[in-house]
């Protein structure tokens, strides 16, 4: 991890977003409502290769960012967790793992792809107990409020199609107490190495989606979805405009991604 960050209201300057009525696919702004249909569409291609594309695209280090994740969740026993948007189950595995007494996580996820990927996995290594499996979009939960004491999300926020509708209803979901945990793709801190990572992702991710994947489109999407994705001084700020407190960010790998928190007090 390179450095953690606390917002600062005062200095938010959100960038340009989609026009009303509209959503960012990639590059393109397309009707809100067919959004969900045209993500759906991309994680249905690419669900049964998804992680060992992810181990490709970062050389593996994308373990470590997860790794590093679960180790700032620190989750307990008995507590009641909910990854979103982690169909195949990798922070979820962690989660469980590191829960040890009495785990409860629940992974809810938009694609039935990917949760029959990860469901497959979970009897693959012997996860059975104190997992639960959901169908949901992260704008609309399907749980009651106040229902987990933890909130995870990675690599999954820029998918929606209302950033600040998926913040609020992360809001609902918790707990007083509960925290929210987002990893994401961001911003580069470092000029020279966001241009070679810029190019390299431009690149690499529908070259490998060719190649690997055999399905280039879907990951020039994927490419482009962190292109679009608001940096993290900007999603800071939403969250708190979500009703978070206690909102900061650490960076890792000089900014690719960082992981954001946040409380809902």
């Amino acid at each position: 991890m390179d450095q953690a960050h606390s917002d600062d209201p005062s200095a938010a300057r959100p960038e340009g977003q989609a026009p009303e009525g509209r959503a960012s696919f990639g590059f393109r702004d397309v009707p809100a409502a067919e959004k969900a249909g045209l993500v759906r569409e991309v994680f249905a291609s690419v669900a049964p290769r998804y992680d060992l594309m992810n181990d490709l695209m970062s050389g593996g280090v994308h373990r470590l960012w997860k790794n590093a994740m679960v180790d700032v969740v620190n989750p307990r026993p008995g507590e009641k967790l909910l990854d979103v948007a982690g169909g195949t189950g990798d922070i979820a595995f962690r989660l469980l793992r590191r829960q040890g007494e009495r785990p409860d996580v629940t992974v809810c996820d938009i694609n039935p792809a990917m949760l029959e990927v990860g469901r497959d996995r979970a009897v693959d290594r012997g996860l059975l107990q104190g997992l639960t499996w959901a169908t949901g979009d992260a704008e609309h939960l399907p749980f009651p409020d106040r229902s987990f004491d933890a909130y995870t999300i990675a690599f999954g926020l820029r998918n929606v199609t209302d950033i600040d509708q998926a913040l609020r209803d992360a809001y609902r979901v918790l707990k007083p107490g509960g925290r929210f945990y987002c990893l994401e793709f961001s911003k580069v801190t470092s000029a020279p190495v966001g241009r070679v990572y810029d190019a390299y992702s431009e690149r690499a991710l529908p070259f490998f989606g060719k190649v690997i994947a055999r399905d280039a489109e879907s990951y020039r999407y994927l490419h482009e979805s962190i292109r679009r994705f608001p940096p993290q001084r900007e999603l800071a700020a939403r969250m708190r405009a979500a009703g978070f407190e206690n909102v900061s960010w650490r960076d890792m790998s000089l900014g690719v991604v960082a992981l954001h928190q946040g409380w809902r007090i």
